[in-house]
C-alpha cells in the first residue's frame, strides 16, 4: 500500500490554483519507499542485464597489435568525450579550455536548483529548464559534429 500525501482543498491559493488547471503536481506519491525501494532496483537490475546480455550476445573484438612507433594521424577519443575534445582542440589557450572543461560538471550540479524554481513536472510550463536544456543539448552536438572534422572546419563545420 502506497503512501501518498493528500492535497489541502481548503487551502484557498490550491483551490484557485485548482480551477485554472494548475497546481495538481504540489501533492504525489513519495519517493520513499514507493521509487527508491521497489523501482529503482528493478531498473538496476534490468539495466545490468542487458549489459551482460549485449556482452555474451555481442562481444568486443580485439584489433590490431598497438604499434608504439606508428601514430595514428588523427588521433580521436571515444564519440562521448568529442565535445570536450573540441573544447580542447579549439581554445587557444589549454587553461582556459580546462576552466571550461569544469563548467560542464558545474552547469550539471545547477541542474536540481534550476528545476526546483518551477515546481510543474510539464516541460511545456518550465521554459527556462527546458531552454537550457535544449541549447546544451545542442551545443553538445555542434561540439561533437566539429570534433570529427579537420581543426579547419571545425567551428564552421565546413559549411562557410
Amino acid at each position: 500500500m502506497s503512501t501518498l500525501k493528500k492535497p489541502d482543498l481548503a487551502d484557498p491559493k490550491l483551490r484557485a490554483k485548482l480551477a485554472k488547471g494548475m497546481g495538481h503536481n504540489y501533492y504525489g506519491e513519495p519517493a520513499w519507499p514507493n521509487d527508491l525501494l521497489y523501482i529503482f532496483p528493478v531498473v538496476i537490475l534490468g539495466t545490468i542485464a542487458c549489459v551482460v546480455g549485449l556482452a555474451v550476445l555481442d562481444p568486443a573484438i580485439l584489433g590490431d597489435k598497438a604499434n608504439p612507433f606508428a601514430t595514428p594521424l588523427e588521433i580521436l577519443p571515444e564519440w562521448y568525450l568529442y565535445p570536450v575534445f573540441q573544447i580542447l582542440r579549439v581554445v587557444p589557450n589549454k587553461l582556459l579550455g580546462i576552466a571550461l572543461q569544469t563548467l560542464i560538471p558545474l552547469g550539471l550540479m545547477l541542474i536540481p536548483f534550476i528545476e526546483n524554481v518551477n515546481k510543474f513536472g510539464n516541460p511545456f510550463r518550465r521554459p527556462i529548464a527546458t531552454s537550457v536544456f535544449l541549447f546544451g543539448t545542442l551545443v553538445t552536438i555542434y561540439l561533437g559534429i566539429g570534433a570529427c572534422l579537420p581543426i579547419d572546419k571545425s567551428l564552421t563545420l565546413g559549411l562557410f
